[in-house]
């Protein structure tokens, strides 16, 4: 694990002037994206909140605790927060304006994980191809420092949930070197960040799923300092 010293240096240096770190003075937080097509983009009620308690209690960031955000695209405060969240079992369909607006959002500085709550995997790569039609969702190998910035993962990210019981996989899409985003397949983390006594998950396996949930909010601010 690294030390609390390499957190307090992320905090300190400028962050990127198109896509603020805090809205003002408040602290940091994790927006869940709210999207039409059917999809229960609103799963995992308490992942978020319980994540952003971990992040905080493990390194000392000033996170936002207390009930989740949500958001849409066309939101104007969308640039206020640097990472935004969007999971769920079904469907999901961004209009024309939607696309737009997360690829300019996502090039400007900003972060998109995308978490298969199963059957999701279609209709995501799908919507991705219309934001990003010239780049592709590369899998991340376990070397990646996305995988070690805080806590190790040497196989990379944990299966949390058995689903189709593949193989869990982390994809990316990147530009410039800088990940825009990152979809954890197979895996289920929200799962695993939800209250204990909603899935009944071992320990280990919550635990496993909340460290990669800090590493990925460390990478992005690491990301954002850079």
């Amino acid at each position: 694990m690294r030390t609390i010293a390499l957190v307090a240096l992320l905090v300190t240096v400028a962050p990127r002037p198109t896509v603020a770190q805090a809205q003002g003075d408040m602290p940091f937080t994790i927006a869940q994206l709210q999207y039409d097509g059917g999809g229960d983009w609103y799963s995992n009620p308490s992942s978020l909140p319980n994540l952003l308690g971990a992040i905080h209690d493990r390194t000392g960031i000033p996170v936002a605790l207390g009930p989740r955000v949500d958001i849409r695209l066309t939101d104007p405060r969308l640039r206020d927060f640097p990472y935004i969240y969007i999971t769920g079992h079904g469907n999901i369909k961004l209009t024309d304006e939607e696309v737009l607006l997360l690829r300019e959002y996502l090039l400007a500085g900003g972060f998109l994980h995308a978490d298969d709550n199963y059957g999701l995997d279609e209709s995501f790569r799908r919507e991705m191809k219309r934001v990003f039609p010239e780049k592709e969702l590369v899998e991340l190998p376990p070397d990646h420092p996305l995988y070690h910035v805080f806590y190790d993962f040497p196989r990379g990210i944990p299966k949390v949930h058995e689903h189709d019981g593949k193989a869990p996989q982390g994809f990316g899409i990147f530009d410039q070197g800088r990940m825009l985003v990152y979809y954890s397949f197979e895996s289920d983390l929200g799962d695993g960040w939800e209250d204990p006594e909603v899935h009944k998950d071992p320990p280990d396996i919550r635990e496993q799923a909340l460290r990669m949930g800090v590493n990925l909010f460390l990478y992005v601010l690491t990301q954002q300092n850079q």
